[in-house]
């Protein structure tokens, strides 16, 4: 077993760069931070949150890209709270949804962020065998927030450190 452990221990040295390792360590921040509300509060869907904070993070761990993937969340999130109020099939509001998710994203130069727009307007407007009931995708919409507001904090604290790093490497 002991050999078995330097020999993954050498490998993840050899395979795993300090990007991706800062990469790995946003993502299960995020995903513990996420968790707790989700334990803490099971009487909502938090697990949406999970799924928000993670899509956020990449693992070139580039500060423009994880804001504008949260924009693109709170894009995706509040369209799919617009449409959820029209009352047509929920296949054409996802299809509808799909559209101007994309149009108004492309409008705002979020091109590269589209996926995490689509991916939180489908959050809110799916339905799970559930009533047509609209504090549904207001609970959803909360949930994708508090995982956007989750990776706003580690994004800055961790664009803080490289800062500060990047400072005392200097002096």
């Amino acid at each position: 077993m002991s050999n078995f452990i330097q020999q993954f221990s050498k490998f993840l040295r050899l395979r795993v760069s300090i990007s991706e390792w800062i990469y790995l360590v946003k993502c299960v921040i995020g995903a513990s931070i996420c968790y707790l509300f989700y334990i803490f509060l099971p009487q909502y869907p938090v697990y949406w949150a999970l799924i928000s904070v993670v899509i956020v993070f990449s693992p070139d761990n580039s500060n423009k890209l994880a804001y504008d993937r949260i924009k693109s969340n709170l894009l995706g999130a509040s369209i799919g709270m617009i449409l959820f109020l029209i009352p047509i099939p929920n296949i054409l509001l996802i299809c509808i949804g799909v559209a101007l998710t994309i149009l108004v994203g492309i409008a705002l130069k979020l091109d590269n962020t589209l996926r995490s727009a689509l991916a939180a307007m489908v959050i809110v407007l799916i339905e799970e065998n559930q009533a047509h009931d609209w504090l549904i995708p207001i609970e959803r919409v909360i949930c994708v927030c508090i995982g956007c507001f989750v990776a706003l904090i580690i994004t800055f604290v961790f664009s803080k450190f490289k800062t500060y790093g990047q400072t005392y490497m200097k002096h």
